[in-house]
């Protein structure tokens, strides 16, 4: 098996460098071909035809030679080709002529269908085929038929039918690329489409419920705040209407928030948010599941670094310190994501790393993983994606950040098998849209 694949990457080596020097190579074609040309000319079926003079060499050699610019000008080195054909079987003292000539017109016939659409393809092949069958035929010693010309026509068919099989594919490949590069862009515009539509369907709600309650609350409460001191009943009617504007706006909003549910959602939690003290039942979770996941923690007040895996891990909310509701509430939702997409898209016997450091204005959480064991499939064709770089997942990941004007970046790891996720998030409150860090 280990020579196979040496010998697999040793081809795969040259075709890549013949593919980046197409100069190079279509020289090499150019020399092959010639040296068919002479094996041709040296070995026939007669055996008696003497050995090639100076008149076909430097003939087949010049032939031979054009094909060096087959890419950059395919139908002037047809032409060439051509005329030197037809100049060595007219001036040819053989009989019968020498064809062998004629491959590198085959060669530079497939160049030109390769590169041609194929109702202009057929018609050059026809010409082609005309003019070398016709003069070869009338110079040429009879019958028509003889096995040097039926040999001229076949090949020289194939070329046409070779080119345009290989143009048709070029262009199969090429629609399917670009399909798949379409679908991507569709899905991306599709996604974000859908998160701006739901951040609309949820502003406006919210506006239509809350707005009203919330401007009758604040008339009311300033006018109990004016009139305390010198009108005490005045002021507890105020504030009764606070207390029942307020109390139905509660019940609104519940009901807004109930509509905006899909059909089958589960009851809300009635427990309280979880945050990084919650960290070793996310980590035991995972690891009853078969993730191993290490855990990590600095932070600037603590002595030094602490690391836990298992039950060990509840030192992180110890040594990070206590942190703003919102950003807890963050770090463990991006945290679980980050874990379940480590359980659902590495191989098998992952290990994950999460790595907690907070500064004096920021933390930072990294989530990274090994790959696990490479899966017993065959290794997916160049191009093929492998883990999904723009889910859901990620994507309500770097929305969670950017509620708190913090950053997400996730794709693979560099020099290393895995995956990497790592998020930033400031600790002071968020204003009006303020710089993000990162």
């Amino acid at each position: 098996m280990p020579p196979v694949s040496v010998s697999v990457s040793g081809l795969s080596r040259t075709r890549c460098w013949l593919r980046t020097h197409p100069l190079a190579a279509d020289v090499l074609l150019a020399a092959a071909t010639f040296a068919t040309v002479l094996i041709g000319a040296v070995v026939n079926r007669h055996g008696t035809l003497p050995a090639p003079g100076l008149n076909f060499l430097l003939l087949g050699a010049v032939a031979c030679a054009c094909l060096a610019a087959r890419r950059r000008a395919p139908r002037t080195v047809l032409c060439a080709t051509s005329v030197l054909t037809l100049v060595e079987v007219v001036t040819g003292r053989d009989d019968p002529p020498r064809t062998q000539i004629a491959m590198a017109v085959v060669v530079a016939l497939y160049t030109v269908a390769s590169r041609t659409e194929r109702p202009a393809t057929w018609r050059i092949a026809a010409l082609t085929l005309a003019l070398l069958a016709g003069i070869v035929v009338l110079s040429g010693a009879p019958p028509w038929y003889s096995q040097e010309n039926l040999g001229l026509i076949a090949w020289t068919g194939l070329a046409a039918a070779a080119g345009d099989a290989v143009r048709s594919r070029r262009a199969y490949i090429a629609a399917i690329e670009e399909r798949a590069v379409r679908a991507e862009l569709t899905r991306e515009e599709e996604a974000r489409r859908r998160v701006a539509e739901e951040r609309l369907r949820i502003a406006r709600e919210l506006h239509d419920v809350v707005a009203h309650h919330i401007a009758l609350v604040n008339v009311q409460a300033g006018v109990a705040s004016h009139v305390m001191d010198s009108r005490p009943d005045q002021a507890k009617e105020a504030l009764a209407h606070v207390r029942e504007a307020s109390r139905s706006a509660l019940a609104e909003l519940s009901a807004t928030v109930g509509l905006l549910r899909q059909y089958g959602d589960p009851e809300a939690p009635t427990e309280p948010a979880p945050g990084l003290a919650a960290l070793d039942q996310l980590v035991d979770g995972f690891a009853r599941a078969g993730l191993y996941v290490a855990v990590s923690t600095a932070s600037d007040a603590a002595d030094g670094p602490g690391t836990g895996t298992g039950a060990g891990a509840d030192r992180a909310a110890a040594v990070i310190g206590k942190l703003p509701a919102a950003v807890d509430l963050t770090a463990y939702r991006v945290l679980q994501e980050a874990l379940t997409n480590v359980h659902k898209h590495a191989g098998p016997g992952a290990r994950a790393e999460i790595s907690l450091e907070r500064a004096a204005d920021g933390l930072r959480l990294t989530v990274l993983d090994d790959g696990g064991d490479p899966p017993p499939e065959p290794a997916p064709p160049p191009g093929a994606p492998g883990r999904p770089a723009g889910g859901h997942g990620l994507l309500g990941m770097r929305e969670r950040a950017c509620a708190l004007g913090g950053t997400c970046e996730a794709g693979p790891r560099d020099g290393a098998p895995g995956f990497r996720v790592s998020v930033t998030l400031p600790l002071a409150a968020r204003a009006g849209g303020g710089s993000r860090l990162g």
